[in-house]
């Protein structure tokens, strides 16, 4: 199930436990609606996760937006987590101190690691 704007794609996939929210683009005041409405939709599950990774403008109007859906994910008993934000998009979490509030995670390699690599895998 997905949402497309001009400039952002947002795309949902539902588990028993996790509803995963992939955004690509661009989240400011012209495509917040999108992120918007794609996160109000998504059915209660113990977890949403927001992979960011390919989100390349995160203003204001998106970070209200994450702060909204926290806000109304925690009052069902859930928990909202950003995952994989882009270095730019990083860097707005944390001069917004939203990094704080909102657990942000890396997510794990996909692929498996070779013996020389165990210590960076571990």
């Amino acid at each position: 199930m997905g949402q497309r704007g001009d400039r952002l794609h947002v795309q949902l996939s539902v588990g028993d436990d996790v509803v995963g929210v992939r955004v690509v683009g661009e989240i400011d005041v012209a495509s917040v609606g999108v992120l918007r409405a794609a996160l109000w939709a998504a059915p209660a599950r113990p977890v949403l996760r927001v992979d960011l990774s390919g989100v390349r403008l995160l203003s204001a109007a998106g970070v209200r937006a994450l702060v909204a859906a926290h806000l109304r994910v925690r009052a069902r008993g859930g928990e909202l987590v950003l995952a994989d934000p882009d270095p730019v998009v990083a860097r707005v979490l944390r001069a917004t101190g939203l990094h704080r509030v909102i657990p942000v995670v890396e997510s794990l390699p996909t692929t498996p690691c070779s013996r020389g690599e165990l210590a960076a895998c571990a």
